[in-house]
């Protein structure tokens, strides 16, 4: 696949995947005869899984720190896995936090609602 066909699959821009290449996010796409990028499954399944985890807030830093473990074989494995469980428990505390924010906002606005409601009937009582 070209950069172009990647970038409209996964949402992201061309600027994106290269700087994702370019700090080792992804390991080096092959090019063809013409020096054109050319994503193969693989890299579609590194892109997968960085923008992933990208989305569920994990930073730059650790998944390159990820990144370098998986290509250093087999014998990093446990510290993979160390990595992720970290992230999960940091993420995990941020919906925690998202839950309690969206409880707030659910009560503010039932506030605001009733107060509407009390004003409609004040103004209904003033018309009679």
């Amino acid at each position: 696949m070209t950069i172009t066909e990647v970038s409209k699959k996964f949402d992201l821009s061309q600027d994106t995947l290269r700087y994702y290449e370019r700090i080792g996010l992804i390991p080096s796409v092959n090019r063809n005869k013409s020096g054109v990028r050319d994503y193969k499954s693989e890299d579609c399944r590194w892109i997968e899984f960085i923008k992933c985890m990208r989305n569920a807030g994990l930073p730059i830093e650790v998944l390159i720190e990820y990144v370098a473990l998986f290509q250093q074989g087999d014998e990093t494995i446990e510290g993979r896995k160390e990595l992720l469980i970290e992230q999960r428990e940091k993420l995990i505390a941020r919906i925690e936090d998202m839950k309690k924010t969206l409880e707030r906002l659910d009560y503010k606005i039932a506030r605001y609602e009733q107060a509407v409601v009390e004003k409609e009937k004040m103004l209904k009582r003033t018309e009679d």
